[in-house]
């Protein structure tokens, strides 16, 4: 079997752009992959047209020894551009594989460790009454871990954001959320990086012990020496690693036990290939797998594959909730064998991901799009 084409579908679906990614083979079995790089979709598309050049040809079941020349075939290695790349094409290359011996993918990754898939949810109400409400049907849903929502000030309409306020306007109801769900749920919450040190651990010392069971990405990833810092100042976990292109990124969150919770990005880290690697060294550290999945169905039913065949998992992201409806706008765009109930997938038992797309109606053409450039009352800007 060979690889006869790659072709990457940067497209619009539903809500937001998605970068899709086909394999195709001289066979008739083709293989998706999605990539994770969201906001500079066009950049990892270009990524795929070059690997594409010297794929089409290679056996598409040597997807080690591809995810290496992939990876060590230029000078500048790596990055998070390239990395997207190569998640979404080895994502491919596992669905193909998958089809082609007629087991789930999650068979070839030594096998199934569980079942189902638990998640966790998130509040969509800013911090308030309604949150609290929102958080309480969560758990009457069948949920037993969530994150919680801060205040998000303007970033959606002036683009201003000020850490401080937010955090002033945040913690008390963190704190009343707590209380009314009582202490069996997990809760956390996802800063966005948006904070420094000094901040994060401001507003991790306003709340009591036990109001949140982790927080998520709370100050950026380039400086490990900051989390460290950090760590020293709060004993809350902490959940890092959705921004991270390959294991050497993982690193030093592991070895110097930084992190608590993985929060790897199967469409980022490199596919399959990389994320077992990183799961295999988390598991020797008494790290759980928290998977990041913001993205399409591909990147869900993949990464409900890899949670199924790692030992050390805890939740994988999900964006149902109990107050809106499901994204029925995919559904005729993708065929998926994915099935959600009472806060958790099923397994697939399908060969190969269990997804499929139809191409006739990837007809919405790309939208620029940028996220939001966030800036403070004195005018500088600061991270989004």
């Amino acid at each position: 079997m060979k690889i006869t084409d790659v072709k990457p579908f940067p497209v619009w679906v539903g809500h937001r752009n998605q970068l899709l990614v086909k394999v195709e083979t001289d066979e008739g079995i083709h293989g998706w992959g999605e990539s994770g790089l969201s906001g500079r979709e066009l950049a990892v598309s270009g990524a795929v047209e070059h690997y594409r050049e010297w794929l089409i040809g290679r056996d598409p079941m040597k997807r080690g020894a591809l995810w290496q020349e992939m990876y060590r075939s230029q000078y500048f290695e790596g990055g998070r551009v390239l990395t997207a790349a190569i998640s979404a094409i080895d994502i491919a290359l596992y669905d193909i594989a998958g089809k082609a011996l007629g087991v789930p993918v999650y068979e070839l990754l030594g096998g199934k460790h569980r079942d189902f898939v638990p998640t966790f949810a998130t509040t969509g109400a800013k911090p308030g009454p309604e949150m609290v409400e929102q958080a309480q049907a969560i758990v009457e849903a069948g949920w037993n871990c969530m994150r919680l929502g801060s205040d998000q000030m303007g970033i959606n309409s002036t683009n201003l954001y000020e850490p401080r306020e937010s955090i002033a306007n945040t913690v008390e109801w963190w704190v009343k959320t707590r209380e009314a769900l009582g202490n069996a749920p997990v809760l956390g919450t996802d800063y966005h990086h948006r904070l420094s040190v000094a901040e994060a651990a401001s507003l991790l010392q306003m709340i009591p012990p036990h109001t949140l069971d982790f927080i998520e990405e709370p100050i950026r990833d380039e400086s490990p020496e900051a989390y460290e810092a950090l760590r020293k100042m709060t004993p809350v976990p902490f959940a890092i690693g959705e921004e991270f292109s390959s294991k050497w990124q993982f690193l030093p969150y592991i070895e110097r036990g930084i992190t608590n919770y993985a929060r790897l990005d199967l469409c980022n880290v490199g596919g399959f290939t990389e994320a077992m690697k990183v799961a295999g060294w988390a598991e020797a550290h008494y790290i759980d797998m928290m998977p990041h999945n913001p993205l399409g169905p591909i990147c869900t039913i993949a990464t409900v594959h890899f949670a199924a065949a790692v030992p050390n998992f805890a939740w994988l992201e999900t964006w149902r909730n109990p107050w809106a409806a499901d994204r029925h706008e995919d559904d005729r765009i993708f065929q998926s064998t994915l099935k959600f109930e009472r806060a958790r997938f099923a397994v697939p038992s399908v060969p190969g991901l269990g997804i499929e797309v139809d191409e006739s109606q990837l007809t919405e053409p790309f939208r620029p799009w940028e996220a939001p450039h966030l800036h403070r009352k004195d005018g500088s800007y600061t991270n989004w």
